[in-house]
């Protein structure tokens, strides 16, 4: 695998505390990835972009004419042949990833449905099928990426009396830990090392420093894991996803940030009843 010294010993050491003074943006830093990728890295840095082609799937299934991410690998021309192709059950998985040609299928007979939240299944299908890229540092970043969402979905879910197991995706070692286990940490801590920071996140009241301490979180793994390799492949990859919560949070206005925290309560409490103290609580 290529040794990416040049590139990343030119670009600025980044923090989320650095929202404030950005020194470089996601779009400049693929464009310099760009010019001196290998074409088998490549392949890998694929599987980044590959989320924001799933969700600017979803957007175009709900209104074709909506404006689409740029990060992603797939055209508004290649997902709408993507959507026909899957529609007319003429796809081609060595075009487009099958999953993604499943959803598109079978979106339209989903989507009024009770409770079907296309955002959350074709994450849950994406997290799935980046698992099992070849790279074993990106397929743990995405499993750690499944986990810790059933994980705060289930804590959070027993924390305010909701049926847990109507929220879990899938079918792996983690989510059957949680279905099946009724002790408050639902027998996780003796697997996971990390469980216990995860449920004291749930228990912080403030939505924005939740969604902080999360990403802080994940940012702390994605240093842990590359600490030896500050120049491989895998310190590009975690350097995209550093940019990527950076600009997330830079966007983040606190009225938008409140609204996308109700859009995500929301998304996860189905018919639930949320508290209104929960709803109601405002960005400082």
């Amino acid at each position: 695998m290529a040794n990416y010294y040049c590139l990343m010993a030119g670009v600025p050491d980044i923090s989320l505390q650095d929202l404030q003074d950005p020194q470089i943006s996601l779009q400049q830093f693929r464009e310099q990835t760009e010019e001196v990728i290998t074409e088998k890295d490549s392949k890998l840095l694929y599987y980044f972009y590959l989320k924001k082609d799933c969700l600017n799937l979803v957007k175009m299934l709900k209104h074709p004419e909506v404006e689409l991410n740029t990060y992603g690998n797939l055209s508004r021309e290649q997902l709408e042949d993507l959507i026909t192709s899957a529609r007319t059950m003429n796809f081609n998985v060595h075009r487009y990833p099958s999953f993604m040609s499943i959803f598109a299928r079978e979106y339209d007979y989903n989507k009024d449905k009770a409770g079907y939240f296309p955002e959350d299944v074709i994450l849950y299908q994406f997290y799935t099928y980046a698992m099992d890229c070849p790279n074993k540092f990106i397929s743990a970043w995405y499993k750690l990426n499944l986990d810790l969402t059933n994980m705060l979905t289930a804590f959070i879910a027993r924390k305010y009396g909701w049926s847990v197991s109507d929220y879990i995706y899938g079918d792996n070692e983690v989510n059957e830990m949680i279905r099946n286990n009724n002790t408050k940490d639902f027998d996780l801590k003796n697997e996971y090392d990390y469980v216990v920071e995860i449920m004291n996140i749930v228990d912080t009241d403030d939505p924005v420093d939740k969604e902080r301490l999360i990403d802080a979180f994940k940012w702390k793994w994605l240093d842990e894991a590359t600490f030896f390799d500050v120049f491989s492949l895998e310190a590009v990859f975690a350097y995209l996803c550093k940019l990527e919560m950076m600009e997330r949070w830079e966007q983040l206005e606190p009225e938008k940030g409140q609204a996308r925290f109700k859009e995500i309560i929301e998304n996860l409490r189905g018919e639930a009843k949320v508290p209104d103290e929960f709803i109601r609580k405002q960005i400082k």
